[in-house]
């Protein structure tokens, strides 16, 4: 999914704003669709292949004020049971006490802690990911790929946003050493958020 062909999302997490040409700017609390949006993510696995992954349940909300081209109050939960790499056997096991542990941690969660503005369309957000019962600061390249009207005539926004983690950070640390050398799956995981929100409350 690229973000010029995605229906545009999170996560947990996104971009700022910006000016319109001519058409009145907007401002107020945007919420996340979380039908048209996707929390993507990918690892490498036997040193050499990657396995991509999403999750399916999210919900969001954000202040966006285009006048400033600046994001606030970012408020992100993904459910962590609801993660989904197409293979149920590893999905299960992705959220046992080797890994999720979704049991003793139902959610993971970001918050933003400083407005983020855009240069142009794209900007840096800072905040804190809580995943694992582990709460540690990360910063996500967004962008804002644009704003228009549905065929309904509601506004729509969409952002893209990117970053890259350790799980290792999170106290995700199982793993197995191969027999060729090397481990079975990989510490750094490649986070992709593609985010469409819309006003309302």
């Amino acid at each position: 999914m690229t973000k010029r062909t995605a229906y545009y999302v999170l996560t947990l997490t996104l971009a700022g704003g910006t000016s319109f040409g001519a058409s009145p700017a907007e401002a107020g609390q945007l919420k996340i669709d979380s039908q048209h949006s996707a929390v993507n993510f990918q690892v490498t696995h036997l040193m050499f292949m990657t396995v991509n992954g999403k999750f399916r349940e999210f919900e969001g909300t954000f202040d966006f004020d285009e006048n400033l081209g600046t994001l606030s109050n970012i408020d992100v939960t993904i459910q962590a049971a609801g993660i989904d790499t197409n293979v149920e056997a590893r999905d299960k096991d992705l959220r046992s006490k080797r890994f999720f542990d979704v049991e003793r941690f139902p959610a993971l969660t970001f918050k933003s802690t400083a407005p983020a503005a855009l240069n142009g369309n794209k900007g840096r957000i800072q905040g804190i990911l809580t995943m694992h019962g582990v709460e540690k600061e990360v910063i996500l390249d967004a962008e804002l790929l644009g704003k228009g009207k549905d065929p309904w005539g509601n506004l729509k926004y969409g952002f893209q946003a990117t970053t890259t983690i350790n799980r290792k950070d999170f106290g995700m640390t199982w793993n197995e050493v191969l027999e060729a050398g090397g481990v079975m799956v990989g510490d750094e995981v490649e986070v992709t958020l593609n985010i469409e929100a819309a006003p309302g409350s």
